[in-house]
C-alpha cells in the first residue's frame, strides 16, 4: 500500500529528497507491477518466480493405511528472484512501521538526535526479531530438531526443506538485503554506515553460507538462539529510552549473550567438527548438493568462531565502555556533593565577600552607638 509522508515542502522530481520521501510509493509500484503480472497468461510465468517459492518437489509417504504426498523444497538460482521481490516488500513494511508506530513514539517523547535514531534502529530490529523468534521456534517445534540434535547432521546434506524453513531463509536473505537501501533511505550518519555494513555482511554471509551449504538445519537453531539474545537487548534499550533508571534488561542481555555465544560454539562444534566429518557420506558433490570434505567443514567453523571471537571483542569493548561512563558519573556525583555543601558554609559564614550577618556584627553594633 502506498505510504504518503506528510511534509510542507514539494522537492523537485527525482531528486534525492523526493526519492528519500517517496521511497516506499515508488517501491510499492514497482512491487505492484509483479502483482499484476499474475493476471496475465503472458507475464504470470515470469511473475510467479519473483512471488512464489521455486524448486518444489513431491515426495510421496507411506505412514498411514493411505499414501500422502509431502512437498519439499531445494534451492536454486530462481531464488535470487524470489529474494528481491520479499526484498521490497520488507522495504514497505519498513516503511509503515516507521511512519505509524516509531515517529508517533517519537514526536511524543521528544528524543535527541542520538537517541532518535538510536531508538528507531532498536524499534525496527525488534520487531523483527520478534517476528524471526517466533517463526523460527515454530520450525524447529514442528521438525522436532530441539527434541533430535542428532538430526543436525543425520541425513546430511539436507537438500530437501519444508516449506515453511524454505521461505524462512528467504525472507531472511530479504530483510538483511533491504537493509542495504535502507541506509539512503534513512539517512544514515556516515560515522555509522561502516558499523552498519559490517553486521549486514555478517548476517547475510553467514545465512547464505548455511543456505547454500545445505547446513540450514543448523543454521536455523543459531539463528533462533541469536534472535532471542539480540530481541532482549533491543527492547530494554527501548525500556531504557522510555525510563533510563531501568537497566536490568541490560544485565540479563549480558549474561545470555556470554551463553549464547558458548552454545553457538558447542553447536557448531559439535554439528561441523564431530557430526559431518564421521558421518558416511563424504566428499564433494555440487550436483548432489553434498559439501561434506574438510576445506569446507574448516572454513565453516573458522567463520563461525572469528565471528564469535569478533562479538565478544565488541561486547567487552562495550562492557568496558559503560563501566567507566558510570564509575565517571558516580565519582562526579561525589565531587559535587562535598562542593555544594562547601559553598553553602562558606555563603552562610560569610565568605566571597559576603556577610549575611553584618549588620549583627560586635564592630557594627560598636559603630552605630557611637
Amino acid at each position: 500500500m502506498p505510504i504518503r509522508k506528510k511534509t510542507n515542502k514539494n522537492p523537485p522530481v527525482l531528486s534525492h529528497e523526493f526519492v528519500i520521501q517517496n521511497h516506499a510509493d515508488i517501491v510499492s509500484c514497482v512491487a505492484m507491477v509483479f502483482l499484476l503480472g499474475l493476471m496475465f497468461e503472458v507475464t504470470s510465468k515470469f511473475a510467479v518466480i519473483f512471488i512464489t517459492v521455486q524448486y518444489n518437489v513431491t515426495i510421496s509417504t507411506n505412514d498411514g493405511p493411505e499414501e500422502t504426498a509431502v512437498n519439499h523444497f531445494h534451492h536454486g538460482i530462481k531464488d535470487l528472484a524470489t529474494v528481491f521481490f520479499y526484498m521490497l516488500v520488507a522495504i514497505i513494511m519498513h516503511a509503515i512501521i516507521q511512519e505509524y508506530v516509531l515517529d508517533k513514539i517519537n514526536r511524543k517523547k521528544h528524543f535527541s538526535k542520538t537517541k532518535h535514531s538510536k531508538f528507531n534502529e532498536s524499534g525496527q530490529l525488534s520487531a523483527f526479531y520478534l517476528f524471526s523468534f517466533s517463526w523460527g521456534t515454530s520450525i524447529l517445534l514442528s521438525e522436532n530438531f530441539l527434541s533430535n540434535p542428532v538430526s543436525l547432521w543425520k541425513g546430511y546434506p539436507h537438500t530437501l526443506m519444508p516449506f515453511q524453513m524454505k521461505f524462512f531463509f528467504i525472507c531472511q536473505l530479504s530483510y538483511w538485503l533491504h537493509s542495504l537501501p535502507e541506509l539512503y533511505f534513512q539517512k544514515t550518519k556516515k560515522e555509522d554506515i561502516p558499523r552498519q555494513l559490517v553486521y549486514i555482511s555478517l548476517y547475510l554471509v553467514h545465512i547464505a553460507g548455511a543456505y547454500v551449504l545445505n547446513l540450514n538445519r543448523l543454521g536455523l537453531v543459531l539463528l533462533v538462539l541469536h534472535y532471542f539474545v539480540e530481541l532482549l537487548f533491543h527492547v530494554s534499550r527501548l525500556v531504557y529510552f522510555s525510563n533510563e533508571n531501568r537497566q536490568m534488561g541490560f544485565t540479563v542481555w549480558a549474561v545470555l549473550f556470554v551463553l549464547a555465544r558458548l552454545l553457538t560454539l558447542s553447536l557448531s562444534v559439535l554439528t561441523v567438527g564431530f557430526g559431518l566429518s564421521t558421518a558416511e557420506n563424504q566428499g564433494f558433490d555440487l550436483a548432489a548438493g553434498n559439501f561434506n570434505i574438510f576445506f569446507v567443514r574448516i572454513t565453516v567453523l573458522s567463520a563461525i568462531c572469528c565471528t564469535q571471537a569478533f562479538m565478544m571483542w565488541k561486547f567487552i569493548n562495550f562492557q568496558l565502555r559503560r563501566w567507566r561512563e558510570h564509575s565517571d558519573a558516580q565519582s562526579l556525583k561525589k565531587k559535587q556533593a562535598p562542593s555544594k555543601g562547601k559553598s553553602k558554609k562558606d555563603k552562610v559564614n560569610g565568605v566571597n565577600g559576603v556577610n549575611f550577618h553584618g549588620a549583627d556584627s560586635p564592630r557594627s553594633r560598636k559603630e552605630k552607638s557611637s
